[in-house]
């Protein structure tokens, strides 16, 4: 199969703005979860997040701030530098050789936060006709592909985490096909009143009030997950088109698979083993030449207890090493997912794995988290791991570019 490679990265995190300073960070342990100051947390259960602050006019044209809402101007951002990083101009490229598939997931709640907010002003009757509305128009991939005139295959992916992952696929998916260049991923998250009652429905948040030990995966101790916003966006293509046209490229994008979980109390086993391995039979790669998994990391014991088990399944106990940066930024909605692909790429490239910061892993999940400090290692394939809430489960293969 034709080899599709990421050239570009757009990452925009909580712990660090643009893929240099995110990296940085991240390999260094630097954590960006903090008390909200978007809104007043004060009266909710869960009071941490990662933010991520934007001026967003020293970024964008002036005339698109009134017309977008926070996560949407992260978004834009982040597919103008993933496009920069890639040395690329879609207006030089032929029309509609060019697209946008992104992941979304809860990045509505804050664009209907603000509409339901001017609308209860003019009466509560006008407040339930919206609401249906609210998260359609806060899909960003259009405002993307207006900004850098890409018309060819675009659309929007809902899986919750592991969107970020199911978006890069399809993109592999439409290159395949004969599209030129895809810029893929996912930006999300809803640091809002709305958006946080909805994360807490799930009941999947952590509630502690202390950043150093309110996301601790695989902890004893964890209680679950600290939400986020933020995430990357990657510029897709052919390696071998982009080496013609001189481009770097950071790495293959060479397996991926996809399962859902079965009802609950049913007596089939979880879908994340079978996601594992049908990424790995697409890649064809067989488990030892995985040098690293970058963990979906749930901090919620039973389901901590579920990844441990389908890792050691394929890996062995112990057999490889893993890791979850995104204690560092907090679970980001669809864009977590592909925020780890671009720390799985940066992995490659500097042989380094980065650290899962203030956990201390329990001995019964039998896994090689690496903790406490960055680990140098040869990486030449990596496993990234994603689950979002309903059951999706989904993995992608990442290796060095051949």
């Amino acid at each position: 199969m034709t080899p599709i490679g990421v050239t570009g990265i757009g990452a925009i995190a909580p712990n660090g703005m643009g893929t240099d300073a995110y990296w940085k960070s991240t390999v260094e342990g630097v954590s960006g979860i903090a008390e909200v100051s978007r809104f007043d947390a004060s009266g909710y259960p869960a009071k941490l997040a990662g933010e991520v602050s934007l001026d967003a006019a020293a970024h964008l044209p002036s005339r698109l701030i009134p017309a977008t809402d926070h996560m949407t101007r992260l978004s834009l951002v982040a597919a103008a530098w993933a496009l920069d990083d890639a040395g690329v101009q879609p207006s030089e490229l032929p029309d509609f050789s060019t697209g946008v598939i992104t992941a979304g997931s809860a990045g509505g709640f804050e664009f209907g936060q603000r509409e339901l907010e001017n609308l209860w002003s003019k009466g509560p009757k006008y407040v339930s006709a919206y609401q249906s509305y609210a998260w359609f128009y806060a899909v960003n991939s259009g405002q993307i592909s207006i900004r850098h005139g890409m018309r060819g295959p675009s659309g929007v992916v809902v899986s919750d985490q592991a969107g970020g992952l199911d978006a890069i696929a399809q993109t592999r998916r439409q290159i395949r096909k004969g599209t030129r260049l895809v810029i893929s991923g996912g930006v999300d998250g809803s640091l809002c009143p709305w958006g946080w009652v909805a994360q807490m429905a799930a009941d999947r948040m952590s509630t502690s009030d202390d950043p150093e030990r309110a996301y601790l995966p695989f902890d004893p101790t964890a209680s679950g997950h600290v939400a986020g916003e933020g995430g990357a966006l990657l510029v897709m293509e052919e390696v071998a088109a982009a080496r013609r046209r001189g481009g770097r490229v950071y790495g293959e994008i060479a397996g991926y698979g996809a399962t859902m979980d079965p009802k609950p109390g049913g007596a089939r086993e979880p879908g994340l083993r079978r996601a594992i391995l049908t990424a790995l039979d697409d890649a064809a790669v067989s488990p030892d030449e995985v040098d690293v998994v970058f963990a979906d990391a749930a901090a919620v014991p039973e389901l901590d207890r579920v990844e441990a088990d389908a890792i050691n399944a394929v890996f062995g106990v112990r057999g490889v090493a893993v890791t979850a940066p995104k204690t560092m930024t907090g679970r980001l909605a669809a864009g977590a997912a592909s925020l780890d692909v671009a720390a799985a790429l940066l992995s490659v490239r500097d042989g380094v794995i980065p650290p899962t910061v203030h956990v201390d892993c329990a001995p019964e999940y039998g896994i090689d988290l690496v903790t406490g400090a960055a680990r140098e290692a040869r990486v030449r394939t990596a496993l990234v791991l994603a689950r979002g809430h309903g059951g999706f489960n989904s993995a992608v293969v990442v290796r060095a570019a051949r």
